[in-house]
C-alpha cells in the first residue's frame, strides 16, 4: 500500500500527475471559532489514525476559498466534512450527496468560507469539472461565536461517527483505508502542528484570561 499525498494550507501540489481516479477529503471550516473547526479537526483526525492509498489526498481547506477549485477540479471522488446549519440538534450529522451539495451549502451560510466553497462547486460545474461523486458530512454546530474557543462536547463527540461514515465512504470508492502503522511526520501533516486539537486544547488560556468574551472596560 503506497502513502497517500498530502497537502498542506499553502496549497502547493502537482496535481497534473494524479491518475484519473483521484480521491480528495476535505476539511472545511475555522478552528478558532469554536465549532467552525469541525471538518479541520475531522481531517487532522483521520490523517492520524489512518494511511490510505496513492490516489487519496487529504487537504485542510481551512477558508481558503476558491483557492479549493483546482482540488475539487482534480478529483473523481470528494468528500467533505464541515460544520453546516441544518436547523438541527447540536452534534446531529446529517450526509447530502452529489448534486444537492452546492445547494445545500448555500440555503443558510454561517460564515464566509461556505460562500466561498459554494463558488468553488458552481466553477467546478461550469467548466465541466465537476467530481463524479460528492458527499459532505456535516454537523450540526452548537457554538460559533467563541473567537479561540474549540469544540463543544457535544459536536466533539460527533467526530468518530462522522469519520467511521467517512472511512465506509472511502472504502467503496477504493480509497484503502488502514489503521496507521508507522508515525506521522510532521511534514506530512494536513494541519499546523501548533494548532492540533490537543496541544490547542492543553496550551490555550482560558476564556478571561484571553478576554474572549470582551473586557468589561469597554464592551460593559
Amino acid at each position: 500500500m503506497g502513502h497517500a499525498e498530502f497537502i498542506a494550507e499553502d496549497g502547493d501540489s502537482d496535481i497534473e500527475t494524479r491518475p484519473q481516479h483521484s480521491i480528495c477529503v476535505l476539511g472545511i471550516g475555522n478552528v478558532l471559532w469554536a465549532d467552525e473547526g469541525f471538518g479541520v479537526r475531522c481531517i487532522e483526525a483521520l490523517q492520524q489514525r489512518y494511511q490510505f492509498a496513492d490516489h487519496v489526498q487529504l487537504i485542510d481547506g481551512g477558508t481558503q476559498g476558491l483557492y479549493l477549485v483546482q482540488f475539487v477540479q482534480a478529483a473523481s471522488h470528494l468528500l467533505i466534512f464541515d460544520a453546516v446549519d441544518y436547523g438541527l440538534e447540536p452534534g446531529t450529522l446529517h450526509c447530502v450527496a452529489d448534486e444537492e451539495v452546492p445547494k445545500f451549502m448555500g440555503a443558510k451560510k454561517m460564515s464566509l468560507h461556505q460562500t466561498g466553497f459554494q463558488e468553488v462547486l458552481a466553477l467546478a460545474q461550469l467548466t465541466e469539472r465537476y467530481p463524479q461523486k460528492v458527499l459532505l458530512i456535516g454537523c450540526q454546530p452548537q457554538e460559533l461565536e467563541d473567537y479561540g474557543g474549540s469544540l463543544r462536547p457535544v459536536v466533539r463527540a460527533a467526530m468518530d461517527e462522522a469519520l467511521a461514515k467517512g472511512l465506509a465512504v472511502l472504502k467503496e470508492w477504493g480509497g484503502d483505508p488502514q489503521p496507521r502503522t508507522r508515525p506521522l511526520d510532521t511534514r506530512e501533516a494536513v494541519t499546523f502542528a501548533e494548532l492540533g486539537l490537543t496541544r490547542y486544547e492543553s496550551e490555550r488560556p482560558d476564556a478571561d484570561a484571553a478576554c474572549r468574551s470582551g473586557d468589561e472596560r469597554f464592551m460593559p
